[in-house]
């Protein structure tokens, strides 16, 4: 039987295509995820939260996913409280533990003081890898209330989306910068300081 050339297109499958975005929290358990659960991460109001608003965070602590993704679209609301001045959190991408510490390595689209929107090295070159004007983040950040990262990842390209302003289009030169790794939720240590995440979705893409 031949097909004409629109039949073909009509019912040839695009890669990718069917692709949606999947949650990462379900809202009440945290299947899927490890850290510290007993003193640092919990669930509130349908929200992951970590910190706390009456003693100081002793130290980073992160919660993972236990999957890794390469090439994805993830989206997090989030909402961090306490000292303005200190308070600092982030979502960690492309990210693995070390080994018997606390501590990650990776990406971090990084919350709070003034590295709202920019996208920070954790524990590798330990600096910021690009960031939004001051002006800019000025006017988009919602202190004290939720806000939301988008996070796109394809290939060598890392782009942050805050509160659906694109605030970092960063290409990595580096070929030995791994390009695959967990999710992980960041507390900051050294300040009265609370974080909650809720609606985190994850779109797989395809490799590049």
């Amino acid at each position: 039987m031949r097909l004409s050339l629109f039949a073909l297109l009509v019912v040839a499958p695009v890669f990718g295509a069917d692709a949606k975005p999947v949650p990462l929290f379900d809202g009440k358990t945290l299947a899927g995820w490890e850290g510290d659960t007993v003193k640092t991460w919990k669930i509130e109001d349908g929200a992951i939260t970590g910190g706390s608003l009456e003693t100081v965070v002793p130290r980073n602590e992160f919660l993972c996913t236990t999957k890794t993704y390469e090439n994805f679209e993830l989206k997090v609301t989030f909402k961090l409280t306490g000292d303005k001045d200190k308070a600092n959190a982030g979502v960690q991408f492309r990210t693995k533990r070390i080994p018997k510490h606390h501590e990650v390595i990776g990406y971090q689209a990084d919350i709070g003081q003034n590295y709202w929107g920019a996208l920070y090295d954790e524990s590798r070159r330990k600096k910021v890898l690009a960031a939004p004007a001051k002006e800019m983040i000025e006017k988009l950040v919602k202190h004290g209330e939720w806000n939301e990262y988008t996070i796109r990842c394809e290939g060598t390209r890392v782009r942050l989306w805050l509160n659906g302003t694109l605030t970092v289009d960063y290409t990595e030169m580096d070929e030995k910068i791994e390009r695959t790794g967990v999710i992980a939720l960041q507390v900051h240590g050294g300040a009265k300081a609370k974080v909650a995440y809720k609606n985190i979705t994850i779109e797989e893409l395809p490799k590049k």
